[in-house]
């Protein structure tokens, strides 16, 4: 097994209350149905990784958590996605504000072409207080561990910044504006294994305080960082709709996992 000496970091998960759920039935991309037959809930202060082959659609159904699909043409989904046990897609939710609360990290670090400091700014910005805002933009470094790397260096470019410092410095960006979950499209794929290190070990400390949704195609990351994983697969040969299969405890998804196409998976059968 690819990941058999491995285990989750979390000793045990809080079951108890739901922060995010997605009920989604299909999902569109024009007449193409890219996701069908996920019923997920996500437990506040837990990590959760979303595991599975390239176009089963993971990044897809993350999208759907705070509405960043409706970016795409033609998008359209049946079923629902609760926050709070609200549903996110009712119209008169505003998207904007909703992804203040459900922040989203990407897979290439993408920092505005602006300084370190008018980076972080860039959502808590209130030029009246500015004492406050420093205050802020310190504490969003301090807590995605770059404090020290820029002190110094609040006014350069962020573009100057190593690539792991990019994508910490996104992750403060967003931390900047006190989000209750944290999305994560494959944050690591781009970085060194090194910075890979420091964005894992940012996230252990991140789920204290926030809820982390993560996709990623590093086995070995997953079973290291997350608390609960979902396996997502095509659903048939020739298809390119993807679908949940299996959905539980990170150490039963690999170590004793109830499908066998799941077990083919995290032994490295394919994918």
């Amino acid at each position: 097994m690819i990941v058999d000496s491995l285990s989750p970091t979390a000793t045990s998960i809080n079951k108890t209350e739901i922060i995010l759920h997605a009920q989604v039935e299909a999902l569109y991309y024009g007449k193409f149905l890219a996701l069908r037959n996920v019923n997920l809930p996500v437990y506040k202060n837990t990590i959760t990784a979303l595991i599975g082959p390239s176009g089963c659609g993971k990044s897809t159904l993350l999208r759907c958590f705070n509405r960043m699909n409706e970016l795409i043409a033609g998008t359209r989904l049946q079923g629902q996605v609760l926050f709070h046990n609200t549903n996110v897609y009712q119209p008169e939710i505003d998207p904007i504000a909703l992804r203040a609360s459900v922040g989203m990290v990407f897979q290439k670090p993408n920092p505005f072409p602006k300084s370190i400091f008018a980076n972080v700014a860039f959502s808590p910005r209130n030029q009246r207080f500015q004492a406050i805002l420093d205050e802020q933009v310190e504490q969003a470094l301090r807590r995605a561990y770059l404090w020290d790397e820029v002190k110094d260096r609040l006014h350069e470019s962020a573009l100057d910044l190593s690539g792991g410092q990019q994508q910490r410095l996104c992750i403060a960006r967003a931390l900047a504006a006190k989000p209750e979950v944290i999305l994560m499209d494959e944050p690591c794929s781009a970085l060194d294994p090194l910075a890979t290190r420091q964005i894992e070990a940012l996230l252990e400390d991140l789920k204290q305080q926030h809820t982390i949704v993560i996709v990623t195609h590093n086995l070995q990351q997953a079973a290291r960082v997350s608390d609960r994983a979902a396996f997502f697969n095509i659903m048939q040969e020739g298809s390119r709709t993807g679908e949940l299969v299996e959905y539980d405890d990170t150490d039963v998804i690999f170590h004793h996992p109830q499908q066998e196409t799941t077990r083919q998976y995290v032994q490295g059968r394919f994918g």
